[in-house]
Protein backbone atom coordinates (compact mmCIF):
# COMPACT_ATOMS: atom_id res chain seq x y z
CA UNK A 1 0.00 0.00 0.00
CA UNK A 2 1.40 3.41 -0.95
CA UNK A 3 2.10 5.95 1.79
CA UNK A 4 -0.62 8.34 0.51
CA UNK A 5 -3.24 5.56 0.53
CA UNK A 6 -2.32 4.73 4.11
CA UNK A 7 -2.61 8.36 5.18
CA UNK A 8 -5.94 8.90 3.40
CA UNK A 9 -7.39 6.10 5.47
CA UNK A 10 -5.88 7.06 8.82
CA UNK A 11 -8.02 8.47 11.60
CA UNK A 12 -5.60 11.35 12.16
CA UNK A 13 -6.32 12.68 8.66
CA UNK A 14 -9.80 13.71 9.81
CA UNK A 15 -8.16 16.47 11.84
CA UNK A 16 -7.85 18.49 8.63
CA UNK A 17 -11.60 18.79 8.33
CA UNK A 18 -12.84 22.34 8.89
CA UNK A 19 -14.71 22.99 12.12
CA UNK A 20 -17.90 25.05 12.47
CA UNK A 21 -16.27 27.89 14.42
CA UNK A 22 -13.62 28.31 11.74
CA UNK A 23 -16.31 28.38 9.06
CA UNK A 24 -18.34 31.01 10.96
CA UNK A 25 -15.32 33.32 11.28
CA UNK A 26 -14.45 32.74 7.62
CA UNK A 27 -17.94 33.94 6.68
CA UNK A 28 -17.62 36.92 9.04
CA UNK A 29 -14.34 37.79 7.30
CA UNK A 30 -15.94 37.55 3.86
CA UNK A 31 -18.81 39.81 4.91
CA UNK A 32 -16.30 42.32 6.29
CA UNK A 33 -14.28 42.25 3.06
CA UNK A 34 -17.36 42.91 0.92
CA UNK A 35 -18.74 45.55 3.31
CA UNK A 36 -15.54 47.58 3.42
CA UNK A 37 -15.12 47.35 -0.36
CA UNK A 38 -18.74 48.48 -0.84
CA UNK A 39 -18.40 51.67 1.24
CA UNK A 40 -17.23 53.86 -1.63
CA UNK A 41 -19.94 52.63 -3.98
CA UNK A 42 -22.70 52.82 -1.37
CA UNK A 43 -21.78 56.38 -0.44
CA UNK A 44 -22.52 57.36 -4.04
CA UNK A 45 -25.99 55.84 -3.61
CA UNK A 46 -26.77 56.92 -0.05
CA UNK A 47 -24.32 58.16 2.60
CA UNK A 48 -26.16 56.20 5.34
CA UNK A 49 -25.64 52.94 3.44
CA UNK A 50 -21.93 53.71 3.20
CA UNK A 51 -21.74 54.31 6.95
CA UNK A 52 -23.60 51.07 7.71
CA UNK A 53 -21.25 49.13 5.41
CA UNK A 54 -18.23 50.72 7.08
CA UNK A 55 -19.40 49.73 10.57
CA UNK A 56 -20.29 46.20 9.45
CA UNK A 57 -16.89 45.84 7.78
CA UNK A 58 -14.84 47.19 10.68
CA UNK A 59 -16.77 45.15 13.25
CA UNK A 60 -16.40 42.07 11.05
CA UNK A 61 -12.65 42.63 10.71
CA UNK A 62 -12.39 43.15 14.48
CA UNK A 63 -14.06 39.81 15.17
CA UNK A 64 -12.26 37.96 12.37
CA UNK A 65 -8.76 39.17 13.25
CA UNK A 66 -9.31 38.67 17.00
CA UNK A 67 -10.16 35.04 16.20
CA UNK A 68 -7.19 34.65 13.81
CA UNK A 69 -4.84 36.20 16.38
CA UNK A 70 -6.04 33.78 19.06
CA UNK A 71 -5.60 30.76 16.76
CA UNK A 72 -2.19 31.87 15.48
CA UNK A 73 -1.01 32.72 19.00
CA UNK A 74 -2.09 29.29 20.30
CA UNK A 75 -0.36 27.60 17.36
CA UNK A 76 2.84 29.59 17.93
CA UNK A 77 2.87 28.76 21.66
CA UNK A 78 2.38 25.07 20.85
CA UNK A 79 5.27 25.11 18.36
CA UNK A 80 7.49 26.85 20.91
CA UNK A 81 6.49 24.75 23.94
CA UNK A 82 7.08 21.49 22.05
CA UNK A 83 10.31 22.84 20.53
CA UNK A 84 9.05 21.68 17.13
CA UNK A 85 11.18 23.96 14.97
CA UNK A 86 14.41 22.62 16.43
CA UNK A 87 13.18 19.03 16.31
CA UNK A 88 12.30 19.32 12.63
CA UNK A 89 15.25 21.48 11.52
CA UNK A 90 17.91 19.74 13.60
CA UNK A 91 16.67 16.18 13.28
CA UNK A 92 15.48 15.77 16.87
CA UNK A 93 13.27 12.92 17.98
CA UNK A 94 9.62 13.45 17.10
CA UNK A 95 7.12 11.55 19.24
CA UNK A 96 3.40 10.96 18.58
CA UNK A 97 2.34 14.20 20.30
CA UNK A 98 4.89 16.14 18.20
CA UNK A 99 3.64 14.43 15.05
CA UNK A 100 0.04 15.33 15.97
CA UNK A 101 1.06 18.96 16.60
CA UNK A 102 2.96 19.17 13.30
CA UNK A 103 -0.02 17.59 11.54
CA UNK A 104 -2.36 20.22 13.03
CA UNK A 105 -0.09 23.03 11.82
CA UNK A 106 0.17 21.50 8.34
CA UNK A 107 -3.61 21.06 8.16
CA UNK A 108 -4.09 24.71 9.08
CA UNK A 109 -1.56 25.83 6.46
CA UNK A 110 -3.20 23.70 3.78
CA UNK A 111 -6.69 25.12 4.41
CA UNK A 112 -8.36 26.60 1.34
CA UNK A 113 -10.16 29.28 3.35
CA UNK A 114 -7.20 31.67 3.51
CA UNK A 115 -6.56 31.35 -0.23
CA UNK A 116 -10.24 31.99 -0.93
CA UNK A 117 -10.09 35.01 1.37
CA UNK A 118 -7.08 36.43 -0.50
CA UNK A 119 -8.75 35.87 -3.86
CA UNK A 120 -11.93 37.62 -2.74
CA UNK A 121 -9.92 40.54 -1.34
CA UNK A 122 -8.02 40.87 -4.62
CA UNK A 123 -11.04 40.54 -6.94
CA UNK A 124 -13.37 42.74 -4.87
CA UNK A 125 -10.66 45.40 -4.53
CA UNK A 126 -10.12 45.45 -8.30
CA UNK A 127 -13.86 45.67 -9.00
CA UNK A 128 -14.44 48.44 -6.47
CA UNK A 129 -11.39 50.36 -7.65
CA UNK A 130 -12.74 50.39 -11.23
CA UNK A 131 -16.28 51.23 -10.10
CA UNK A 132 -15.14 54.02 -7.77
CA UNK A 133 -12.96 55.57 -10.47
CA UNK A 134 -15.89 55.43 -12.90
CA UNK A 135 -18.27 57.07 -10.38
CA UNK A 136 -15.73 59.75 -9.46
CA UNK A 137 -14.91 60.60 -13.09
CA UNK A 138 -18.41 60.76 -14.51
Amino acid sequence: MARNDKCRNCVEHKRCEENTTSLIFFIIGLIAIIAVRAVTILEHINRAYGKIAWYVGVLGFFLYFAYKYKIDNNRSRMISSRNLKDKVLCGGEIDKEDRDAIGAVLCALSSKKDRINYLIIFVSSAIVLVMAAYLDLR
